[in-house]
Protein backbone atom coordinates (compact mmCIF):
# COMPACT_ATOMS: atom_id res chain seq x y z
CA UNK A 1 0.00 0.00 0.00
CA UNK A 2 1.40 3.59 -1.08
CA UNK A 3 1.55 6.72 1.70
CA UNK A 4 -1.64 8.00 -0.15
CA UNK A 5 -3.70 4.77 0.48
CA UNK A 6 -2.10 4.31 3.84
CA UNK A 7 -3.27 7.36 4.45
CA UNK A 8 -6.70 6.97 3.28
CA UNK A 9 -7.17 3.95 5.22
CA UNK A 10 -5.90 5.77 8.31
CA UNK A 11 -8.46 8.50 7.56
CA UNK A 12 -11.82 6.27 7.15
CA UNK A 13 -10.79 4.35 10.02
CA UNK A 14 -10.37 7.32 12.63
CA UNK A 15 -12.92 9.18 11.02
CA UNK A 16 -15.38 6.21 11.68
CA UNK A 17 -14.29 5.19 15.08
CA UNK A 18 -15.66 8.70 15.91
CA UNK A 19 -18.74 8.55 13.98
CA UNK A 20 -17.92 11.62 11.56
CA UNK A 21 -18.61 11.10 7.92
CA UNK A 22 -17.09 12.69 5.34
CA UNK A 23 -17.67 11.68 1.72
CA UNK A 24 -15.34 9.86 -0.20
CA UNK A 25 -13.87 13.05 -2.09
CA UNK A 26 -12.97 14.83 0.89
CA UNK A 27 -11.40 11.85 1.99
CA UNK A 28 -9.58 11.34 -1.21
CA UNK A 29 -8.61 15.08 -0.90
CA UNK A 30 -7.50 15.15 3.07
CA UNK A 31 -5.25 11.59 1.91
CA UNK A 32 -3.76 13.49 -0.77
CA UNK A 33 -2.89 16.54 1.25
CA UNK A 34 -1.15 14.01 3.80
CA UNK A 35 0.55 12.70 1.34
CA UNK A 36 1.96 16.04 -0.41
CA UNK A 37 2.64 17.46 3.30
CA UNK A 38 5.22 14.25 3.77
CA UNK A 39 6.74 14.80 0.80
CA UNK A 40 7.29 18.32 1.23
CA UNK A 41 8.51 17.65 4.96
CA UNK A 42 11.79 16.35 2.98
CA UNK A 43 13.02 19.47 1.99
CA UNK A 44 11.12 22.28 4.05
CA UNK A 45 10.64 21.74 7.26
CA UNK A 46 6.46 21.60 7.63
CA UNK A 47 6.19 19.07 11.02
CA UNK A 48 8.42 17.37 12.84
CA UNK A 49 10.03 14.34 11.46
CA UNK A 50 8.83 12.13 14.03
CA UNK A 51 5.31 13.11 13.22
CA UNK A 52 5.34 11.95 9.59
CA UNK A 53 3.79 8.58 10.30
CA UNK A 54 1.41 10.15 12.95
CA UNK A 55 0.14 13.21 10.45
CA UNK A 56 -3.45 11.59 10.46
CA UNK A 57 -3.94 11.76 13.79
CA UNK A 58 -2.17 14.79 14.60
CA UNK A 59 -2.58 16.96 12.09
CA UNK A 60 -5.00 15.77 9.62
CA UNK A 61 -7.57 14.79 11.63
CA UNK A 62 -7.14 16.98 14.33
CA UNK A 63 -7.78 20.18 12.11
CA UNK A 64 -10.61 18.41 10.68
CA UNK A 65 -12.22 17.66 14.15
CA UNK A 66 -12.43 21.04 15.31
CA UNK A 67 -14.85 21.67 12.41
CA UNK A 68 -17.45 19.81 14.62
CA UNK A 69 -17.20 23.00 17.18
CA UNK A 70 -17.48 25.81 14.51
CA UNK A 71 -20.55 27.69 13.97
CA UNK A 72 -22.52 27.06 10.85
CA UNK A 73 -22.72 30.88 10.36
CA UNK A 74 -18.89 31.57 9.44
CA UNK A 75 -18.04 32.61 6.17
CA UNK A 76 -14.27 33.85 6.17
CA UNK A 77 -11.78 32.97 8.28
CA UNK A 78 -7.86 33.58 9.00
CA UNK A 79 -5.20 30.91 9.95
CA UNK A 80 -2.79 32.90 11.94
CA UNK A 81 0.86 31.43 11.92
CA UNK A 82 -0.50 27.90 9.62
CA UNK A 83 2.62 26.43 8.95
CA UNK A 84 2.28 23.70 6.21
CA UNK A 85 -1.82 24.57 6.16
CA UNK A 86 -2.89 23.50 9.37
CA UNK A 87 -5.77 24.04 10.52
CA UNK A 88 -6.97 25.91 7.67
CA UNK A 89 -6.33 22.99 4.69
CA UNK A 90 -8.49 20.84 6.36
CA UNK A 91 -10.96 23.29 7.59
CA UNK A 92 -11.79 24.21 3.63
CA UNK A 93 -11.87 20.81 2.78
CA UNK A 94 -14.78 19.56 5.23
CA UNK A 95 -16.28 22.80 4.90
CA UNK A 96 -15.75 24.10 1.37
CA UNK A 97 -18.18 26.80 1.19
CA UNK A 98 -15.92 29.31 3.65
CA UNK A 99 -13.33 31.72 2.15
CA UNK A 100 -9.80 31.93 4.18
CA UNK A 101 -6.68 33.80 4.27
CA UNK A 102 -3.75 31.19 5.54
CA UNK A 103 -1.08 33.61 6.81
CA UNK A 104 2.51 33.02 7.68
CA UNK A 105 5.73 34.73 8.61
CA UNK A 106 8.12 31.94 6.85
CA UNK A 107 8.53 32.22 2.92
CA UNK A 108 9.00 28.63 2.72
CA UNK A 109 6.51 28.07 4.16
CA UNK A 110 4.23 30.10 2.63
CA UNK A 111 5.62 28.96 -0.58
CA UNK A 112 4.70 24.95 0.03
CA UNK A 113 1.30 26.20 1.18
CA UNK A 114 0.27 27.99 -1.72
CA UNK A 115 1.42 24.41 -3.73
CA UNK A 116 -0.76 22.49 -2.25
CA UNK A 117 -4.07 24.61 -2.54
CA UNK A 118 -3.19 24.69 -6.20
CA UNK A 119 -2.73 20.97 -6.26
CA UNK A 120 -5.83 20.53 -4.43
CA UNK A 121 -7.77 22.72 -6.22
CA UNK A 122 -8.95 24.71 -3.10
CA UNK A 123 -10.38 27.88 -5.01
CA UNK A 124 -11.87 29.92 -1.87
CA UNK A 125 -8.49 29.51 -0.15
CA UNK A 126 -5.45 32.30 -0.06
CA UNK A 127 -2.17 32.12 1.18
CA UNK A 128 0.10 35.13 2.50
CA UNK A 129 3.84 35.45 3.29
CA UNK A 130 3.91 38.23 6.24
CA UNK A 131 3.06 39.01 9.88
CA UNK A 132 -0.73 39.51 10.89
CA UNK A 133 0.65 42.41 13.66
CA UNK A 134 2.34 44.75 10.82
CA UNK A 135 0.25 47.57 9.84
CA UNK A 136 0.31 46.78 6.45
CA UNK A 137 -1.57 43.41 7.00
CA UNK A 138 -4.03 45.22 9.47
CA UNK A 139 -4.80 47.70 7.11
CA UNK A 140 -5.63 45.16 4.11
CA UNK A 141 -7.92 43.10 6.49
CA UNK A 142 -9.38 44.82 8.58
CA UNK A 143 -12.76 44.07 9.94
CA UNK A 144 -12.94 41.16 7.28
CA UNK A 145 -13.33 38.20 9.55
CA UNK A 146 -15.49 36.27 11.14
CA UNK A 147 -13.85 33.48 12.67
CA UNK A 148 -10.01 33.35 13.15
CA UNK A 149 -8.34 29.98 13.99
CA UNK A 150 -4.69 29.14 14.81
CA UNK A 151 -2.47 25.97 16.00
CA UNK A 152 0.14 28.34 16.85
CA UNK A 153 1.56 28.42 20.59
CA UNK A 154 1.48 32.08 21.37
CA UNK A 155 -0.29 32.94 24.86
CA UNK A 156 -4.37 33.77 24.28
CA UNK A 157 -3.33 37.39 25.49
CA UNK A 158 -1.25 37.73 22.17
CA UNK A 159 -3.62 35.84 19.89
CA UNK A 160 -6.44 38.28 21.01
CA UNK A 161 -4.07 41.76 20.43
CA UNK A 162 -3.34 40.16 16.24
CA UNK A 163 -7.24 39.04 15.94
CA UNK A 164 -9.32 42.19 17.51
CA UNK A 165 -8.24 44.61 14.67
CA UNK A 166 -8.72 41.72 11.35
CA UNK A 167 -12.27 40.42 12.82
CA UNK A 168 -15.56 42.19 12.18
CA UNK A 169 -18.18 43.47 14.93
CA UNK A 170 -19.30 40.01 15.79
CA UNK A 171 -16.76 36.76 15.38
CA UNK A 172 -15.35 33.81 16.72
CA UNK A 173 -11.61 32.67 18.12
CA UNK A 174 -10.73 29.41 17.86
CA UNK A 175 -7.15 27.61 19.28
CA UNK A 176 -5.98 24.24 20.15
CA UNK A 177 -4.04 24.50 23.32
CA UNK A 178 -2.85 21.86 25.82
CA UNK A 179 -2.57 22.20 29.07
CA UNK A 180 -4.10 24.03 32.42
CA UNK A 181 -5.37 27.13 30.66
CA UNK A 182 -6.88 28.48 33.76
CA UNK A 183 -3.84 31.69 34.03
CA UNK A 184 -3.64 32.03 30.55
CA UNK A 185 -7.45 32.47 29.99
CA UNK A 186 -7.96 34.73 33.10
CA UNK A 187 -4.72 36.93 31.90
CA UNK A 188 -6.50 37.39 28.79
CA UNK A 189 -9.75 37.84 29.69
CA UNK A 190 -8.58 40.71 32.68
CA UNK A 191 -7.10 42.95 29.55
CA UNK A 192 -10.13 41.80 26.93
CA UNK A 193 -13.18 40.71 28.58
CA UNK A 194 -15.18 43.72 27.61
CA UNK A 195 -15.13 41.62 24.26
CA UNK A 196 -15.52 38.02 25.01
CA UNK A 197 -19.96 37.49 24.87
CA UNK A 198 -19.43 34.09 25.08
CA UNK A 199 -16.48 31.44 25.86
CA UNK A 200 -15.93 27.52 25.83
CA UNK A 201 -12.95 24.59 26.28
CA UNK A 202 -14.21 21.83 25.12
CA UNK A 203 -11.96 18.76 25.64
CA UNK A 204 -10.76 17.09 22.13
CA UNK A 205 -11.13 13.63 23.02
CA UNK A 206 -11.40 10.78 20.40
CA UNK A 207 -10.95 7.28 19.57
CA UNK A 208 -8.93 5.22 19.84
CA UNK A 209 -5.88 6.40 21.31
CA UNK A 210 -7.23 9.65 23.04
CA UNK A 211 -10.90 8.26 24.39
CA UNK A 212 -10.51 9.70 27.94
CA UNK A 213 -8.34 13.13 26.11
CA UNK A 214 -5.03 11.67 27.80
CA UNK A 215 -2.99 13.69 25.15
CA UNK A 216 -4.60 16.66 27.17
CA UNK A 217 -5.85 18.55 23.71
CA UNK A 218 -8.46 21.32 24.44
CA UNK A 219 -10.07 23.67 22.03
CA UNK A 220 -10.94 27.16 23.21
CA UNK A 221 -13.54 28.25 21.11
CA UNK A 222 -14.40 32.28 22.02
CA UNK A 223 -17.25 34.59 20.81
CA UNK A 224 -16.29 38.04 20.41
CA UNK A 225 -17.76 41.19 20.19
CA UNK A 226 -16.37 44.93 19.52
Amino acid sequence: MGKEGKHLHQLKKIFWENDIHPDEYQLDRLARYADLVVNKNKTVNLISRKDEDQIIENHIFISALISEFMPDRVTRFLDIGTGGGFPGIPLSIIRPMMRGVLVDSTTKKTDAVSEFIKTLKLGKLKVENGRVESDEFKTKHANSFDLIVSRATVPLIILFRYSLPLIKDKAYLMTIKGGDLTEEFNTAKTKYGAYIKKHTIFELAYKPSNSRNEKDKKLVLLELIK
